[in-house]
């Protein structure tokens, strides 16, 4: 797949890291020169301008991306360029940080496919944002223990129970929890389970399977097939970007 990230900073270049190693091809844009220098000696195609212009996303190669990742501290340069993903066809995931009201997240939420916190779950985060999906890995913790983001379906057997009545396996831990098209927060005993909820559970490769069956709907056949796939080897990344005015 290819992948159109604007902002080079801390979050924008890890999610590239890991979006490359996974194979897909990445095109960054930057106007800091100390940060296109730094893309450009980890081998990253960079294109040097502001990302809220369409001519510099042209030149990056938004005609043919699957998505774009607007990733900047700059909330106006973010929904600017998800604007412009969106009108030639892509995904669009956009930043916005934690000092935003629920209000201004409202506001953009409709217009962009998926809005994400680096301050919650750093790059893999982002890139699995960027891949979307029902089922996706954040990381793997240790050689028996993976974070999952899963999103829940009607099919899922779960769908209408609350947090509180979920009974998830001994070895599997609700994380993070959030409403469809909301942000992940902690999660809270009275929080009802609908389709297209979030949960971020932390579970041991053993019982992945059965977590599937409850959370997505899968059966047990798919369940036993897809438990573990999407594996990611990076560790987890808790570090915020710290960008402060190196916008695009």
């Amino acid at each position: 797949m290819q992948f159109v990230i604007i902002g080079a900073g801390r979050v924008g270049l890890r999610t590239a890291r890991v979006l490359r190693d996974e194979g897909h091809e990445i095109t960054l844009v930057e106007r800091d020169e100390q940060r296109i220098k730094r893309a450009q000696n980890q081998d990253f195609p960079v294109i040097e301008g502001d990302g809220s212009r369409e001519p510099v996303l042209e030149e990056a190669g938004v005609m043919d991306a699957d998505a774009v990742g607007a990733l900047t501290s700059d909330l106006n340069v973010n929904f600017t360029a998800c604007m412009i993903g969106n009108h030639y066809g892509c995904r669009t995931v956009m930043r916005i940080d934690e000092a935003y009201r629920e209000g201004i997240y409202r506001k953009y939420a409709d217009q962009v496919d998926e809005i994400i916190h680096p301050e919650r779950l750093g790059a893999i985060g982002a890139k699995n944002a960027l891949l979307g999906g029902t089922i996706r890995a954040i990381a793997d913790i240790a050689p028996s223990l993976q974070v999952v983001e899963l999103t829940v379906t009607n099919g899922a057997p779960v769908n209408g129970y609350t947090l509180n009545e979920l009974q998830l396996p001994a070895d599997a831990t609700v994380l993070a929890f959030g409403k469809n098209n909301s942000p992940l927060e902690i999660p809270t005993e009275d929080s009802s389970l609908e389709d297209g909820d979030r949960l971020v559970v932390l579970a041991d490769f053993d019982v992945l399977s059965d977590v599937r069956q409850l959370l997505v709907g899968e059966t047990p056949m798919q369940a036993a097939a897809n438990a573990g796939s999407g594996s990611s080897s990076v560790s987890t990344e808790h570090d915020a970007d710290s960008d402060t005015g190196g916008v695009n």
